[in-house]
């Protein structure tokens, strides 16, 4: 049986790589995947801790977690799309009508 540490030193490596992704990227399809990323590190943990403490809510909770998830996936690629239709490109650096 694997130990609880290795997976979350799998969900903090994961999660270090969707940070690390956000924050030096600029293009807005990858800055998506890493935040994902993260969401999806939360999940190992959170299965790891339910598997752990013999509890199903965790995993419950996942599920949930995991249908949002895809309903703003969707959402935040159908966003892009009208983004990119509109100004023909997907770099942040170069959006500037949110800007004040």
């Amino acid at each position: 049986m694997v130990p609880l540490n290795w997976y979350l030193l799998l969900s903090a490596a994961v999660f270090s790589i969707g940070v690390f992704g956000f924050l030096t990227r600029r293009n807005i399809i990858i800055m998506f995947m890493s935040i994902e990323l993260m969401l999806n590190a939360v999940n190992i943990s959170l299965v790891a801790f339910s598997h752990y403490l013999q509890d199903l809510r965790g995993q419950i909770l996942v599920f949930f977690i995991i249908t949002v998830a895809a309903a703003e996936a969707s959402i935040g690629l159908a966003i892009i799309i009208a983004l990119f239709r509109n100004k023909n490109t997907v770099h942040v650096d170069e959006m500037h009508e949110m800007k004040g």
